[in-house]
Order: structure tokens, then C-alpha cells, then sequence
């Protein structure tokens, strides 16, 4: 039943973003995400991917409203001081309370809105040291997964992603996310992400073999916590290794 991945459509992508069950959902992604550890999993990938050096200018595919993303920054800010962090979203739903907590911690927060391969496919969009997606790439599949792919090579030398895992473990724990308080867009969401997560290599698979300047890529995928599935590529004559 998990052998291949299966898309269909997650009813919060299609909801206004102001209609009260996106709202509520949102709110319940923030549950989930915490319940799955992601925010710690993301900041620690990062530091041990990246290292201590602070990167300049890290971009966000599919940020959201940001509190992911926060969560992370608070984390990272006492080793990686001002860093611009650039959130990329079809939506502008960043509060402004959200904005200011990221000034609080010395981040300069950043948005950039438009579909993902507009944004990326713009030449003054310019580079980031790291490029961290979260819960993102498992909503494309096929020839627009592997476009995405190679968009994202060309704009950075180092990928973190979290995304769903697709075993029997996580879909039946997507089943249990009722008692979190999650609504029913929630819980549909979360249990078609997990039939459209990822196991394996399949993302290694798809990644171009070269990225910037010809530089061959480094590429690596694992299980994180009991439902993550981590992938991390990098440029291989960067230093540290991964």
C-alpha cells in the first residue's frame, strides 16, 4: 500500500487563507510539528549540516506563517547570529507579532510571495547559503518534483528538508492526530502527507548529479523521530562533510 507514493490534494491549499478552519488548521500544524519534534530535528540538521560558521542568508521553501520557522531561528540564534532568513510562500500570512519576535533575536525576516518556481526561477531572487525546507516536497511529484529539485541546486550549495515518512507507523499515527485537537482538515491533511511522504533514496534519486559551478553533490536521506524523514544534500567540496 506504501510501496509508491500517492498525491491528493491537502484541503488547506485550497482554503482561503482567512476561512476559520485554515486558521485553525494552521494552529494545528504548529501542534504537529512540535509533536514531531520537527523544529528541534530541523536545528539540529542544520548546524551539523552547515556547521558553526553563521550562514548569511538562509531561504525557506514553503514557509507558512513563519512559526516554524521562529522555532527554528530560536534555536539557532546564539551560534548563528544575524542571519536574514527569507520565508517563500504562495501566501502572505506572517503575522506581525512573528515578524517582531524574529527582530527580537537579531534575524532579519525576509518574504518572498509567489508560486515557488516563479520565485526560484527569478535571477534577482539571488543565492542562499542554505536552503531549509520543511513539509514542502512532499506536495510535488515526478517531472515537477524533479524541476523543483534542480531550481533549488541552482540556488544554494545545501539542502535541509523534513518531510514526511511513508511507513505503516507514521500512517497510523497520522490517524491519531484527533487527539491533539486537530480539525478535520487537519486530520485529512495529515493522513494523504504521509501516503505522499518519502522512505528511502527516493529524493537522492531525483536530485541532479552537479550543482553550482559543476561541483559534484553529496546527498543523504534517513529517518529522524518516530515519523520525519530527512534529506540533506551539499555541495561535496564544502566543508563539514555530512
Amino acid at each position: 500500500m506504501l510501496d509508491i507514493r500517492t498525491l491528493v490534494p491537502e484541503l488547506l491549499d485550497l482554503l482561503p487563507s482567512n476561512d476559520a478552519s485554515a486558521v485553525q488548521s494552521r494552529r494545528d500544524l504548529q501542534r504537529i510539528n512540535s509533536f514531531m519534534f520537527q523544529p528541534q530535528i530541523m536545528a539540529r540538521l542544520l548546524l551539523k549540516t552547515y556547521g558553526a560558521r553563521p550562514p548569511r542568508r538562509i531561504v525557506e521553501l514553503g514557509g507558512g506563517d513563519g512559526t516554524f520557522a521562529l522555532k527554528v531561528a530560536r534555536r539557532l540564534a546564539p551560534r548563528w547570529p544575524g542571519v536574514t532568513l527569507v520565508l517563500v510562500d504562495c501566501k502572505d500570512i506572517v503575522a506581525k507579532a512573528t515578524r517582531e519576535a524574529f527582530k527580537s533575536i537579531g534575524w532579519t525576516l525576509e518574504t518572498s510571495i509567489g508560486d515557488v518556481f516563479d520565485v526560484l526561477k527569478n535571477p534577482d531572487f539571488g543565492f542562499a547559503d542554505v536552503v531549509c525546507i520543511n513539509l514542502f516536497l512532499h506536495h510535488f511529484e515526478g517531472v515537477e518534483l524533479r524541476n523543483l529539485l534542480a531550481l533549488i541546486a541552482g540556488k544554494t550549495k545545501c539542502v535541509v528538508a523534513c518531510e514526511p515518512r511513508r511507513s505503516l507507523f507514521a500512517l497510523t499515527g497520522s490517524r491519531m492526530v484527533f487527539a491533539l485537537g486537530c480539525n478535520n482538515v487537519s486530520r485529512h491533511d495529515a493522513f494523504v502527507s504521509v501516503k505522499a511522504g518519502f522512505k528511502g533514496s527516493e529524493l537522492s534519486g531525483l536530485w541532479p548529479n552537479f550543482g553550482t559551478n559543476g561541483k559534484r553533490w553529496d546527498t543523504r536521506e534517513t529517518g529522524a523521530g518516530l515519523f520525519t524523514h530527512t534529506f540533506i544534500a551539499k555541495v561535496a567540496d564544502d566543508r563539514p562533510q555530512i
